[in-house]
This record gives structure tokens, sequence and C-alpha cells, in this order.
């Protein structure tokens, strides 16, 4: 084998893949085999009827002019008109269920698809979404699905119908005039081979388009998300040209796509209706020659415009083919990737934990900066009820530590410990609903605030919700509302003050009752009376809980057990707040200088 047929190799083994790797959406429709099975056997029944029904008007012209070729048939011209309409009306009848079942296996099919794809990319780790972004991943679940779902419903289908319709029309053609039907045949191969080279490349250019589509779909989502930021800083003309360039990118890809159809259309018209055309005319000679009836021909010019019409419909339907292909393989990317966990496993297990935790010379990188090294030999004991407090400058590692523990990461060496065993040794789901977090930055969902406190505890009871809204300080200002637990917060809670936000947080992680709580600076960004307030519910929240808090403030952390001071990925300092602020050189006590001295502050 030389080295040009070499390189050959590969490519036929990717497509091979790529080809096997689409035909496993298929098990998405196999609960709907019968609808299935019943439309396509409707279809060729429906595409057998027709074809009989275009040959019925050749045999009746003939019938009028005293030349009939079927005598068997025995039909007056008046009876060919009952016979036409009882081949309509079952014709119409199969195309109608025909056209449901393959609506039913199309939306059933795809509606476990979408449900699929949504279960395996929630329960991805938290390094997929830092590598994918929230539209391309949105484009995958909606416009990808929507292209299969078009082929499944209408294309497929369309283009079994044009084989058989092609098929029969052949065999009618090649047995009653073969002179005429080989001329016509001719063409074929000439199509079926441009037809392969071209599908090939559609195939790549619509894969593109796609990717495209998704690129925009990112910027409009960042844009409708970060609204108030792209008004802060009057951007709506830097986000419109963004949107604008994205846009253009889809055209000139389009445009490109459509030129390459626009060939292969030209190809395909040039050679099938020039050799329609000659062939008609071939035909028009014999009936002049007496060597065939006009009737005969006039079937021949039906059956070859349908054969005709099925051979140019072929290239649309094989490029929308080709595109659900490119949209499968993404799709399949998707599927194929390991997740977390499985989503009927989440609940499979459910236990509580003391609270004991142990970092014994942790040290990591982010997957995606593993040049960066953001946690150095860390050491830390926790027991179970103490709070503890992580402080440092911004980038310090201290957001890190908790997202650890949380399992959103493993540690590139030492081991995280809960209650004496490591964290890979529990299951995951269990591990986290031992783990309650109140952020600095509260993301609530967009219904209701019964919806947003039960997220703590999905199917919890009107008075657990109503008790953890009081217990959060919640409850006075959700009774202030006309609408109470029912009222709407809005988009990532955007009716809502930052203070209210936070509150409804606090409600949330009561009702989930973790042994383990994180505060990652749940106070730094409210005003006075809010954080008066949501102090207290914090106070009472973490009653009984080891917790760890992450502060900028130094006055929220002085009555914790210990403080660990981060620096540059290391632990530093270690102590109360009364042994760090009496250490002269401290980096605690310069920072507890800058917040508490009066001589500073004026």
């Amino acid at each position: 084998m030389n080295e040009q047929d070499a390189n050959k190799v590969p490519k036929f083994r990717l497509d091979t893949k790529v080809l096997a790797r689409s035909f496993r959406i298929f098990r998405f429709i196999r609960p709907y085999y019968g609808y299935f099975i019943a439309g396509m056997v409707l279809l060729v029944l429906g595409s057998i009827f027709f074809m009989a029904l275009m040959g019925l008007p050749g045999e009746m012209t003939n019938k009028a002019i005293g030349e009939q070729k079927f005598k068997f048939l025995n039909l007056d011209v008046w009876d060919y008109g009952w016979v036409f309409m009882i081949i309509l009306v079952v014709q119409g009848i199969f195309s109608y269920y025909r056209t449901y079942f393959f609506a039913i296996v199309s939306e059933k099919g795809m509606a476990d698809l979408r449900i699929a794809l949504f279960n395996k990319i929630i329960t991805q780790p938290v390094v997929f979404f830092e590598e994918k972004r929230v539209g391309e991943l949105t484009s995958r679940i909606t416009a990808d699905v929507e292209q299969l779902q078009a082929v499944f419903s209408v294309t497929l289908a369309e283009f079994i119908r044009q084989v058989v319709i092609m098929i029969i029309g052949v065999l009618i053609l090649v047995i009653a005039m073969p002179h005429l039907s080989a001329i016509m045949l001719l063409t074929f191969p000439a199509i079926v081979i441009v037809a392969m080279v071209f599908g090939r490349y559609i195939r790549k250019l619509s894969k593109n388009r796609q990717d495209e589509l998704a690129k925009t779909n990112t910027v409009v989502e960042e844009a409708f998300q970060s609204f108030s930021v792209v008004k802060a800083f009057v951007n709506e003309w830097y986000e419109s040209t963004r949107y604008s360039k994205s846009v253009d990118q889809i055209v000139q890809v389009s445009l490109k796509f459509a030129r390459v159809r626009g060939i292969f259309f030209i190809f395909v018209i040039t050679i099938l209706f020039g050799g329609i055309f000659f062939i008609l005319w071939r035909g028009a000679l014999m009936v002049q020659e007496g060597s065939m009836e006009a009737g005969d021909l006039f079937t021949f010019i039906i059956y070859t415009g349908i054969i005709g019409g099925a051979i140019a419909s072929f290239g649309s339907l094989y490029t929308q083919i080709s595109g659900a292909i490119g949209a499968t393989e993404r799709i399949m990317e998707i599927l194929d990737s390991g997740g977390e966990v499985e989503i009927g496993q989440i609940n499979a297990t459910n236990f509580r934990i003391r609270g004991d935790i142990m970092y014994e010379n942790v040290s990591f990188s982010y997957p995606t900066r593993k040049d960066i090294q953001v946690l150095k030999d860390i050491n830390i004991k926790i027991l179970a009820g103490q709070k503890v407090a992580l402080v440092g400058q911004s980038g310090g590692g201290k957001s890190t530590i908790v997202q650890l523990l949380m399992h959103f990461y493993d540690p590139e060496s030492g081991r995280i410990c809960v209650d004496g065993k490591a964290l890979d040794e529990y299951d995951l789901p269990g591990l986290r609903r031992n783990i309650g977090i109140v952020p600095q930055e509260v993301i609530l969902f967009g219904g209701t605030i019964r919806e947003n406190i039960a997220y703590g505890k999905p199917g919890a009871s009107e008075d657990e919700i109503i008790s953890a809204a009081k217990a959060s300080n919640s409850w006075e200002f959700i009774t202030s509302f006309p609408d109470g637990l029912d009222t709407v917060v809005g988009e990532r809670g955007i009716k809502l003050s930052g203070g209210q936000r936070q509150r409804i947080a606090i409600a949330r992680a009561l009702l989930k009752d973790p042994r383990i709580l994180i505060l990652d600076e749940a106070t730094s960004s409210l005003d006075a009376e809010s954080e008066r307030l949501v102090q207290d519910a914090l106070d009472k929240l973490m009653e009984g809980r080891t917790s760890i808090i992450i502060a900028h403030r130094l006055a929220t952390i002085k009555e914790v057990d210990c403080i660990y001071v981060l620096d540059g990925g290391r632990i530093v300092e270690s102590g109360t707040h009364e042994e760090l602020i009496n250490e002269p050189d401290g980096i605690y006590s310069s920072l507890a200088k800058l917040q508490f001295d009066p001589i500073m502050e004026s």
C-alpha cells in the first residue's frame, strides 16, 4: 500500500464510525417502533397506490381512442372517474395516518432525547461547564434536536417515499417500455456519484453552520444574563456589534452552503431533465412511426416526471439528512461523555455525617489552568460542630478549598476526609446533601419564593417552608408582599433586594438541614440593617453545624474557633482572633488594623 492509499484508510474508518455512531440515535425511537413500522407500511402502500393512480390516465387515453392495452381491466372511460376517486380517498387516509404515526415517533422520541441530553449535561462535573459555554450547550439541546426531529417527522419518511416511488416507477417503465427506460437509466450513476462527493462536503458545511449558530446563541445568552452590566457600562453598541459579527459569520457559512447546494442542483437538473427531454423527443418519434401508443407515451411522460422529481428531491433530502448526521455527532459526543453520577441513582442513598473535616497535604490546580497551582500543601482540621474562618486576599484559594470539599474537583495530591473517610469513598449525591452553602452572590430561580425555599428540600411541607422562612428572618418581608410565598422573584431573583435574596438562600439552607455549612462572604455586599438581619439568621443556621466561613469583614468572625489565613495558596497563619491580632507582623493583624483602627478608617 503506497502512502497516498494509506492516508485514505483513516478517513473511511472515521466515516464508518460516524455513521455507526449516528445510527445509535435510533435507540430513542425504539419504544415507538410499532408506530414507526406502521407508518412505513402505510408509506409504502400509499406510494404503490400513488404510482397505480399515475398509470391510469394513459390507459384511459388508450381506451378513449379505442386502443386499450390492458383489456383485462374492462373499464369504460366513465368508470375511470370512480377508480380515481376511490384511490385518492384511500391515498388520503394512508397519508393522514402515516403523518400522525411519524409525528408520534418524532415528538416522543425527540422528547426522550431532550430529557436524556439534559440529564447528561446536568450530571456533568463542574469542569465540563468551565470548558463549554452555556450558549453552545443550549444550541445542542434545541437547534440540533430540532434538526433531528425534522428528519424523523418529515425528511426520513419523504426520502424513503421517493426511493419507493423511484423503484416502482423504474420497474414499470423497464417492463412496459424497455427502449425508452434504458436511455433514462443512463443518468442514474452520474447523479449517485456526484451526490456522494457533494454529500460529504455538504455535511461538513452543515456542521460548521450549527457550530456558528451555537456561538451566536452564546453571545445572546451572555448579553441577556448580564444586561445590568451592559446597561451600567453603556455597552449596548458593543454587544450589538459583537452579535452582528457572529450573525455575519453564520451568513457567510450559510451562503457557502447554499452555493455548494446550488452547484449540485445545477448538475442534477442539467443531467436529469436533459435526459428527460431527450427521451420525450424519442417517444414522440415512436408514436409518429406507430411503434408506440399515444396513451403509453402519456404514461411514460407522467412516470418520467415523477421519477425525475424523486431524483431531484434527493439532493435536498440528502442534504437535510447529512446535516442531521452532523447534529447527531455533536449530541452523541455529550451522551457518550462520562458524568459524575447517573440521574436515576441520585436518590439511591441518604445518610447523615457527623461533620469532622480534615485536609491532609492538599495541593491543587484547576484542570483548565494546570500551569497555576492554586493550593499548596494545605492542612486543616475541623471537628464536628466547630466554626472556622478562611481569610486572605482575593485569589488566595479560599473558595477553592470549599469547592474541593464539595468534591467539585479532585486534589492533585493529598486527600480530604470527612468523618475519617476520604471524599471519593462517599456516594457523591449523599455527601453533597450533607453540605449547605450560602454564597455571596445568591442565585434564585425565576419562580416563586416558595419554590426557591423548597429547592433546599423538594417536597417539603408548607409548615416546613414557613418555619425555615421565619428562622431566616424572611417571613416578615414575605408576608408584606400581596402574594406572600407565591410572589414571583423574577429572573435570578431580580425583584428582591440583596438582603432579601440572602435570607431566602439561608431559608433554603435551613430547609436542607446540612451537617456542614459553607458561608462564602454571605454578608459582604449588604447594608448595615440587612447585614444585621442576615447575620442573625446565619447565627441560627450555624448552631450545631460544622461551619466554614469565607470572610473579608473580620468583625463577623471574631467568635469562631479557628481562623486560617491564606496567602499565595498556602496557610501562613492559624489561630483564634485574639491570638492572631496580637501577632505584630502577621497578615491577619495587618488586615485587622485596616478594618478596626479608627485612625486608619478616618
